[in-house]
């Protein structure tokens, strides 16, 4: 009997169902939407109002948010109000850290809104460390996400802040070209509160500007364009206090002075009252300059100290230094001195936090470059996996065929052929990349069981020295030992994965020079000083180049151990003409030039500062030392990036 199985048409009641549900994933969708955007909106304005107690509950909100529905907007946000929380607790580097983890999940999502927004953040965080040309460059890339898009409101802010690091860099006109573009393009945005503090912004900046360049009487026509706008003190009281301040030190530089101490106090009367601490520092140093000029040193001293408070409170940084320096030269005897004790001490500890901040910034962008590298490692390992439990099922299956073509005899021959020659293929295959990992596992083990065991071994035998001193010495001594155990780690790492750039790649070439420098001193037994200019930044030159130099260093270092006979050596690096120039010196026993044979060690550092187009000088006195210079030629990276 056949039985015969009717199709079932789908029925309206069936299709019913199907819209319901889709509409019901619509709602689900629209609801989860807003619930994320009333977060993010809850959260900017407790950072405009620096609330960090309701920032933070947005924070935790939005992470649990992305817990529950693994949206990437929501973790990209999450780690965007983490900056920002960092950001008001004055811990740039932190703020820095979650602004690059915020940016890079914006770039998988294509979001080049958020991507030149984030860029923004980054470039505004370098330009308060001093970290100009850093600054100058991310703007620039956020100009490149926010321009095709047509983001006007945020081009404003980015033209702005390309305006500001341009002054710094003593790029007047450049400057003063970026804030009118700044004003053109707000002129594009909608009539509003915000397009009006834009607007006063960029006026105050090009006022500033003229007045910086001593061009007061260009200066004060723009401070009062400013001050004409509606409303504008009770509606931007805080646009309205730099403004008036402003008019004020331009009045007072060109000794127009009767308005200029009522609009100080004004200005403080309003920055007291909207709590903007961080700038009352500044009008009390302009108020003792003031008094200072009349004479009234007494007054003058008062309000000195008046703004080293505040300055010191807010972590106003640059006025603090303008404070100590005013007292010190308000005050006389014992007491000058000690301020202007403090003012050195001050200067030398903001210099050296904010190279040290560079370095963490170039360290923080390499590490979360890193990490996803390593993520595009792992879901290619990950693929690779599936391709081989494909190719094994492929194979069983192959298998169970020959087997049944066996049983079929001569009548399926042919068939059996292809099927034979479409394993052996596979095989070919399937050796050719044992081949690839057999050499893998060569290199692999001849890092682990070579380098690494020698490293080791030399480790081991520092370990059981006894090593005598003080304890700061000593301190010394144990820091190198968990050095080495470090770069044990490295290796070990290297030899498992593989994977990992060489050396020669790291961002941070300052730490791999010093690196050179400590193990060379410990084997040569000489002391060692590095001596880089505060405005000095590896991104001059290109990683090839850095490798060249590094070579050349490890050559001349090497000279020095085997022939000099050197107590101590300085390594010198800095920026002249557009040149990177460094200079190497010792005081070994030197040489004569004229009667030493040019050796293959000198050779070779010829040879690579020729491939660099530098210049090689060698100064060698016998019982004094030597002098070794180095110039390599180089360009301005922002000119690069423009052409």
């Amino acid at each position: 009997m056949i039985q015969t199985i009717n199709r079932i048409k789908p029925t309206k009641e069936h299709c019913s169902l199907k819209y319901v549900l889709f509409l019901l994933l619509f709602i689900n969708s629209v609801v989860f939407s807003q619930e994320r955007e009333k977060i993010i909106e809850k959260g900017l304005a407790a950072y405009f109002k620096k609330d960090t107690i309701v920032l933070k509950e947005s924070t935790n909100k939005l992470l649990n948010l992305y817990n529950q529905t693994n949206d990437s907007i929501a973790l990209a946000k999450y780690y965007h109000f983490k900056a920002l929380y960092y950001k008001i607790i004055h811990k740039n580097e932190n703020a820095y850290y979650h602004y690059q983890l915020s940016k890079n999940i914006s770039i998988k999502l294509k979001d080049s809104l958020a991507i030149g927004k984030r860029l923004i953040g980054i470039s505004v965080l370098q330009r308060l460390s001093k970290d100009f040309l850093g600054s100058e460059i991310n703007t620039i890339e956020a100009l490149k996400y926010l321009e095709p898009i047509r983001a006007n409101k945020f081009l404003v802010n980015a033209y702005n802040n390309l305006g500001l690091v341009s002054e710094e860099l003593n790029k007047g006109k450049e400057a003063l070209k970026c804030y009118n573009k700044a004003l053109e393009t707000n002129k594009l945005t909608n009539k509003s509160y915000w397009r009006e503090k834009r607007d006063l912004n960029s006026i105050n900046n090009i006022g500033l500007l003229y007045q910086r360049m001593k061009e007061q009487k260009k200066a004060i026509p723009y401070f009062n364009l400013g001050l004409t706008y509606d409303s504008i003190k009770e509606k931007h009281p805080l646009q309205y206090t730099y403004l008036l301040e402003n008019l004020a030190a331009s009045n007072f530089f060109l000794g127009n002075k009767k308005d200029v101490l009522r609009q100080y106090e004004e200005v403080i009367n309003v920055r007291n009252k909207i709590n903007n601490l961080h700038n009352l520092s500044t009008t009390y140093i302009n108020v003792s300059n003031y008094y200072s000029d009349i004479n009234q040193n007494e007054k003058a001293k008062f309000y000195s100290i008046e703004a080293l408070k505040y300055a010191k409170q807010t972590h106003n940084n640059k006025r603090w230094l303008e404070a100590l320096e005013n007292l010190s030269e308000l005050t006389k005897g014992e007491e000058a001195k000690e301020f202007f004790r403090k003012y050195i001490k001050l200067n030398d500890s903001l210099i050296e936090k904010e190279r040290k901040l560079k370095n963490q910034f170039a360290r923080i962008q390499y590490e979360t470059g890193k990490k996803e590298k390593e993520n595009i490692i792992l879901r290619s390992e990950k693929a690779h996996q599936q391709e081989e439990i494909t190719y094994q099922k492929q194979q069983k299956t192959i298998g169970w065929l020959l087997a049944i073509i066996s049983m079929l005899g001569l009548g399926l021959s042919t068939l059996f052929f292809v099927l034979k020659r479409r394993k052996t293929l596979h095989q070919n295959q399937l050796q050719k990349v044992e081949t690839t990992y057999k050499e893998r596992d060569r290199i692999s083990r001849e890092l682990h069981d070579g380098i690494l065991g020698r490293l080791f071994g030399t480790r081991f035998g520092l370990g059981f020295l006894n090593i005598q001193g003080d304890s700061e010495t000593i301190k010394q001594h144990q820091r190198f030992l968990k050095e080495l155990q470090e770069i044990e780690k490295e290796i070990r790492d290297v030899s498992h994965k593989l994977s990992y750039k060489t050396k020669e790649e790291l961002s941070d070439f300052t730490l791999l020079i010093e690196q050179l420098l400590i193990e060379k001193s410990m084997i040569g037994n000489f002391d060692y000083k590095l001596q880089i200019a505060p405005n000095f930044s590896w991104s001059f030159i290109t990683e090839k180049e850095k490798n060249n130099l590094y070579r050349v260093l490890q050559e001349v270092i090497q000279n020095v151990i085997k022939h000099s006979k050197a107590k101590s050596v300085t390594v010198s690096i800095e920026t002249k003409n557009n040149n990177v120039e460094i200079q190497i010196e010792d005081d070994g026993i030197g040489f004569k030039k004229d009667t030493s044979k040019k050796g293959i060690g000198i050779t070779n550092i010829t040879s690579r500062v020729e491939e660099l187009k530098g210049k090689l000088l060698i100064e060698s006195t016998e019982n004094i030392g030597t002098i070794i210079c180095i110039t390599i030629p180089t360009k301005k990276l922002i000119n690069k990036l423009l052409k």
